[in-house]
């Protein structure tokens, strides 16, 4: 699979033309187990709606091709039925980015989401408007459909995500005056929610998290095929910078943050597995430090 080939003139270009696209190839799982009844069908034609939703809707102007679509998954779990077509569940969305040269797909983000509440009559169709919240579902598809790719996007070019960053915040502003929670600062724990990621996102403070998106795998992962030196260095780099921003604080529950080191902690050990020990210790030492809340995780490092 090429690497988004050309992704910074799409960017650039990104505001012009109205070429159709369909970026994501997204698995959709809906389990209901939770559910009483025997008529289970309306989940199966639900998970198949969402299922084209996310994929055959064009969310950008520019041209992918079947291979170069944004692998990822949307794991729903229904926990109960408020009324007759209206469901309390969460939500687990995943996707994965390739690394050049290699058969390795990179965890982009693994977010949980426990505060998805929508309403849903089989066979309805799904409507979804940049412009105003037209129903919650639709518009949490959308929101997650652009956090995808925007991280994506900031893979591949420094902040080339912002356009699709921006578009998720859109949504998130349209919906303030939902009866739903999740999208408001105060919704939930006031910790960790819709509004809290994206206002992270686009936060200037958060501003080097984004350059650590860009430079741990454009040039770092990517490199590691041909270099593994070379690679390795670059994300070493690219890690310890992240003391900085944790040490300011731009926010003080550092949400975006969190996801991030949560989403590539694994893949950060098993980076520096067979890295010299002094390097291994210096990743120890700031990880265990910027996240101690996986700590047991970068044990191995220390050995």
């Amino acid at each position: 699979m090429q690497i988004r080939k050309i992704i910074i003139a799409f960017v650039l270009l990104a505001s012009f033309g109205s070429a159709n696209a369909q970026e994501l190839s997204c698995l959709v799982s809906v389990s209901a187990s939770q559910i009483p009844g025997t008529n289970k069908e309306v989940f199966n034609t639900l998970r198949d709606a969402i299922t084209d939703f996310m994929n055959n809707t064009a969310w950008t102007n520019n041209v992918f091709e079947v291979n170069e679509r944004i692998e990822c998954n949307l794991l729903f779990n229904i926990k109960e039925e408020v009324t007759t077509g209206e469901y309390k569940a969460t939500l687990n969305v995943q996707s994965r980015r390739p690394v050049y040269g290699t058969s390795y797909n990179s965890v982009m983000i693994n977010y949980f989401d426990d505060n998805i509440h929508f309403k849903y009559t089989e066979f309805d169709p799904l409507e979804f408007s940049e412009t105003t919240h037209l129903n919650n579902l639709t518009s949490i598809l959308a929101y997650y459909a652009y956090i995808i790719i925007g991280l994506d996007y900031d893979s591949f070019s420094l902040h080339g995500g912002s356009p699709y960053f921006q578009k998720a915040d859109k949504i998130a502003y349209n919906a303030q005056s939902a009866s739903e929670e999740g999208w408001r600062a105060s919704d939930g724990d006031g910790k960790n929610n819709r509004y809290r990621l994206i206002n992270n996102i686009l936060d200037e403070g958060f501003s080097p998290l984004r350059d650590f998106i860009y430079s741990y795998h454009r040039l770092g992962l990517d490199v590691l095929d041909n270099s593994i030196e070379r690679g390795r260095m670059v994300i070493k780099k690219s890690i310890v910078d992240l003391e900085k921003l944790y040490d300011n604080k731009p926010d003080p529950y550092m949400h975006f943050f969190q996801v991030v080191l949560q989403t590539k902690a694994d893949e950060i050990v098993q980076t520096f597995a067979q890295a010299q020990q002094q390097d291994k210790q210096r990743i120890y030492n700031v990880m265990t430090s910027i996240d101690p809340a996986n700590i047991s995780k970068y044990a191995s490092l220390k050995e």
